[in-house]
């Protein structure tokens, strides 16, 4: 099976390049790609940038490039969840934007046109989950909006439009809708690295990056390493 990975982030990207064997590089339009294996699965590896145009037309290019047989979302995301801690992670069994409104006869959250909520596959999700590991993992909603969530008042209102959030991002959605779109199936993998609206939120942040993902990158590479060679 070959695997498109999009990753948001160079400190990302670098993490999920060191897992690969039988390492190459290109590059194709404005993106990079570094292909290799992991396991019986051949993997094709970008980083699209942060946000949801980026990561739109990174997956366009990802499909049109490589034809992948699934694309796979990793990365950090905040928890927004009571039942999140830094470096649980979060699957996505459903995504929505948390920033879109198309005015009456529309959900909240949804494209016109567009379910509101992308759903993840179930033969990836049902791999992340079975994973043995000490990490906490949770398969839930993931909310997508082009916006770095530090306020309370802004979680708060994004609990209230969606109440079975777990975490927010910038980026999965808009993969999810893409994939949506072309009929390739897709999953968010995402590590909690803070919880926007704690009174150390940024400190938590930062120190994810500094003490952490190290760490709680091996949670991915397990997942990785458990899937299947064919959906």
């Amino acid at each position: 099976m070959k695997l498109g990975i999009i990753t948001a982030m160079s400190s990302e990207q670098k993490q999920l390049a060191n897992q690969l064997s039988d390492r190459t590089e290109c590059k194709k339009g404005p993106f990079s790609y570094i292909e290799g294996k992991i396991n019986n699965n051949s993997v094709v590896l970008m980083q699209c940038g942060i946000g949801k145009v980026n990561a739109a037309a990174g997956t366009v290019e990802m499909i049109r490039n490589f034809q992948p047989d699934c694309i796979i979302s990793t990365g950090v995301a905040g928890g927004i969840d009571t039942c999140l801690k830094v470096m649980n992670v979060v699957v996505s069994s459903k995504i929505a934007y948390h920033d879109v409104w198309c005015g009456e006869g529309n959900a909240y959250g949804q494209i016109q046109g567009l379910p509101r909520f992308f759903e993840g596959n179930k033969t990836l999700l049902d791999t992340a989950l079975s994973i043995d590991t000490d990490t906490a993992i949770h398969g839930g909603l993931i909310c997508t909006g082009d916006k770095f969530i530090t306020d309370r008042k802004e979680l708060n209102e994004i609990k209230s439009n969606f109440p079975d959030g777990l975490a927010v991002d910038m980026e999965s959605a808009s993969i999810a809708q893409v994939c949506h779109l072309y009929s390739v199936p897709f999953i968010s993998f995402r590590i909690i690295s803070d919880t926007p609206g704690a009174d150390n939120h940024f400190e938590q942040y930062l120190n994810f990056w500094g003490e952490m993902a190290d760490r709680s990158f091996h949670v991915t590479e397990a997942f990785l390493k458990a899937l299947p060679n064919k959906l």
